[in-house]
C-alpha cells in the first residue's frame, strides 16, 4: 500500500469515527509516578471491566505495553521530552526508539497516536519538536505501520483569548505551532491538547464560576456573538480552534490528551467536584453533540489520572487518580 492510500485510510476512518460517536471512547492516562502501583496486567483487567476502552501512556513501559497486546485497548504512547533534540536531529535515534517500543507492539495492540512530546511550548525544547516529529512518523512508515503523530500541549500555548472566538496563540508559541499544525494537516492527524478547566477556576475563582468549570447544567452560560457555552470545556476546545484556524489551517481535530479534577489538597479540590467533573465530562462527550464551535464533531478526551502516585509532590499533585493504588475507587464513574 502506498504512503499516500493510508493517509487516505486514515482520513476516511477519521470521519467513520465522526459519523458514529459511539466508536470513540473517553480514555484515561496511566500514569506510573508511585512505588504502590499494581502490576501492569492486573491494570489491564480492571480497565476491561471499566470498559475502559482507551489509555495514555507517557512514555513507553516493556511491562505495561505487553499487558496490552491482545487487549483490545487502544493506546496514545508518548516519548519522553529529554529524547526531542535527538530525534530531530538524528533520524537513527527516531528509528531506534520506534523499533524498539512500537514495533514489537503494533501488531498486537492498536497505538492510537504517538505523543513526541509533552508540553514543551513554549520552551527551550520547542525547537525541537517539529523535525522530532517528521523523524518519528518517516521511522514508523518505513517500519510497515501507518500510526499518526502528535505532540501534547497545554493551553499556555494560547494567548489572551476570552471568549473563545478571539483564540489566539501567544506571540512565543505561534510560529512552532503554524509549524506543527501544517504538519498534522498534511498527515490527517490530530493535535492533542491538555486542557483542564480546574486551573482557570483556580486562579480567576471571582469570575470562573465552579459550575461552569465543572460541567454542570446550572451554570450561568457565556455567550460568544451567536454561540452559547454551557461549560468551560467546550469554551477550552474551542479557543485552540479558533487558534488554530487563525494560522489558516482548517482540518486539525483535537483530542484533549489530558483533563480532570483533584480530590484533595487545596479549594475545591473534593471528591464531589471530581467525580461531578468526570461523570459530567463522560455524558457530554457520549451526546456526540461536539461544541458550539464544531458542531457535531465528537471530542474524544482522556480522564487525568487512574491512579493517585506517591511519587508526585504532596498536595494536589497526588490526588488526581480514579483509583486508589489497591485499585479501589477514590469515588465512582460510570464508562
Amino acid at each position: 500500500m502506498t504512503m499516500e492510500k493510508i493517509y487516505a485510510f486514515i482520513f476516511v476512518l477519521n470521519c467513520f469515527l465522526n459519523i458514529y460517536p459511539g466508536a470513540r471512547a473517553i480514555g484515561i492516562n496511566y500514569g506510573l509516578n508511585g512505588d504502590d502501583l499494581p502490576a501492569p496486567s492486573d491494570v489491564i483487567s480492571l480497565l476491561q471491566s471499566r470498559n475502559i476502552s482507551k489509555v495514555r501512556l507517557f512514555a513507553p513501559n516493556t511491562a505495561v505495553l505487553t499487558a496490552l497486546k491482545d487487549s483490545g485497548i487502544d493506546v496514545i504512547l508518548g516519548t519522553e521530552n529529554q529524547n526531542l533534540r535527538s530525534f530531530a536531529s538524528d533520524p537513527s535515534a527516531a528509528t531506534s526508539w520506534v523499533n524498539t517500543n512500537v514495533v514489537p507492539y503494533a501488531s498486537s495492540l492498536n497505538f492510537e497516536y504517538i505523543a513526541v512530546g509533552n508540553e514543551v511550548i513554549p520552551g527551550d525544547l520547542a525547537q525541537y519538536v517539529p523535525s522530532a516529529m517528521q523523524n518519528i512518523d518517516a521511522a514508523i512508515l518505513n517500519a510497515g505501520f501507518a500510526i499518526p503523530v502528535s505532540h501534547a500541549v497545554s493551553m499556555s500555548v494560547m494567548g489572551p483569548s476570552f471568549p473563545p472566538s478571539n483564540g489566539v496563540f501567544s506571540t512565543e508559541a505561534t510560529a512552532i505551532m503554524t509549524e506543527i499544525l501544517k504538519f498534522l494537516s498534511s498527515k490527517n492527524s490530530s493535535l492533542l491538547v491538555n486542557a483542564y478547566t480546574w486551573f482557570p477556576r483556580q486562579s480567576d475563582p471571582n469570575n470562573v464560576q465552579l459550575e461552569y468549570a465543572l460541567i454542570d447544567d446550572a451554570a450561568k452560560p457565556v455567550t460568544d456573538n451567536s454561540l452559547t457555552y454551557q461549560n468551560l470545556f467546550d469554551a477550552m476546545v474551542d479557543t485552540v480552534y479558533a487558534g488554530i484556524e487563525k494560522v489558516g489551517v482548517s482540518n486539525v481535530d483535537i483530542v484533549v490528551a489530558e483533563t480532570g479534577w483533584p480530590t484533595a489538597g487545596t479549594t475545591d479540590a473534593t471528591i464531589e467536584n471530581a467525580q461531578k467533573f468526570n461523570s459530567n465530562l463522560i455524558k457530554l462527550l457520549a451526546s456526540g453533540k461536539g461544541t458550539p464551535r464544531k458542531p457535531g464533531k465528537v471530542v474524544e478526551a482522556y480522564i487525568f489520572a487512574l491512579f493517585n502516585e506517591n511519587l508526585k509532590p504532596e498536595g494536589v499533585e497526588r490526588n488526581w487518580g480514579l483509583f486508589y493504588p489497591n485499585m479501589t475507587e477514590v469515588y465512582h464513574v460510570d464508562f
